[in-house]
C-alpha cells in the first residue's frame, strides 16, 4: 500500500478491515479500465452474446467473496489482482460459450507452439480490421486480415503481449511488467520496439488500414 495514493491507500486500509463501501468504492475505481480489457480480449463471437461489463460484474462478485485472500496476500496493486480475476471469468465465458480451453497470456507464452494461432494476435487483428466496413474495403478485408494475422503472429510473443497491454489495455510500464515477469525498463523497451514495428505493418496494408488507436 506504500505506492498508492493516500486516498487510494486509506480505502484499502478500511476495505482491510471490513469495510464493505470502501471496498466498492475501489472496486468503482478500476471499473473501466477492467471494462476496457475485456473488450479487447473478448472472442469476436462473443460479441452480441456476451457484455464485457457483465464479465466484471461477476468477477466482482467473485473477487468480493475472496478478498481476505488478497488482504492476506502479498499486498501487490489492488488492479493486477483483480485483472486476475477477470481474465478468469473470461476464460469461463470463453469455456461456457465456445467450448474451448484458453490459458492467459503469462501461461501461454512458454507454451506457444509454432503454427499455433495465438489469442492476442486475433484480439489485435479484430480489434485493428474492425473499421473496415466500407464497400470499397469490403474486398480486401480478407486479405487485410490474414496478412496482418501472419505478421502479428511472427511477433515476439512478449513484443505482442507488451503492445495489447500497453496500447490497447492502457497499462503502464510498471503494470505490463509486472504481469509478463520482466523488467519495467524491459517493458518499456519492447512496448516501442513493437509499436513501431505494428505501425509499419499497418502501412503496409491494403485498404487504408493506417490509423493507430487504443
Amino acid at each position: 500500500m506504500a505506492d498508492e495514493p493516500p486516498e487510494t491507500a486509506s480505502l484499502l486500509a478500511r476495505a482491510a478491515a471490513g469495510d464493505g463501501a470502501a471496498w466498492g468504492a475501489l472496486l468503482m475505481a478500476h471499473q473501466q479500465r477492467l471494462t476496457r480489457m475485456v473488450a479487447f480480449r473478448m472472442d469476436p463471437r462473443l460479441r452480441g452474446r456476451v457484455d464485457a461489463a457483465d464479465v466484471v460484474q461477476d468477477a466482482f462478485v467473485e473477487a468480493s467473496k475472496h478478498r481476505a485472500d488478497y488482504f492476506r496476500g502479498t499486498q501487490g496493486p489492488l488492479f493486477l489482482w483483480l485483472r486476475g480475476v477477470v481474465s478468469n471469468k473470461l476464460l469461463e465465458a470463453h469455456r461456457h460459450h465456445l467450448g474451448t480451453r484458453r490459458r492467459d497470456a503469462k501461461r501461454e507464452l512458454p507454451l506457444d507452439a509454432p503454427g499455433r494461432p495465438d489469442e492476442t494476435s486475433a484480439a489485435l487483428c479484430a480489434h485493428l480490421t474492425a473499421g473496415l466496413t466500407r464497400q470499397s474495403v469490403a474486398v480486401a478485408r480478407g486479405e487485410v486480415r490474414t496478412r496482418l494475422a501472419e505478421a502479428l503472429d511472427a511477433m515476439d510473443p512478449t513484443d505482442r503481449e507488451v503492445l495489447a497491454m500497453r496500447h490497447f489495455e492502457q497499462l503502464t510500464s510498471a503494470e505490463a511488467a509486472e504481469v509478463l515477469g520482466i523488467e519495467e525498463r524491459a517493458a518499456a523497451k519492447r512496448y516501442l520496439r513493437a509499436l513501431k514495428r505494428l505501425k509499419a505493418l499497418l502501412a503496409e496494408m491494403p485498404g487504408g488500414l493506417t490509423e493507430l488507436r487504443p
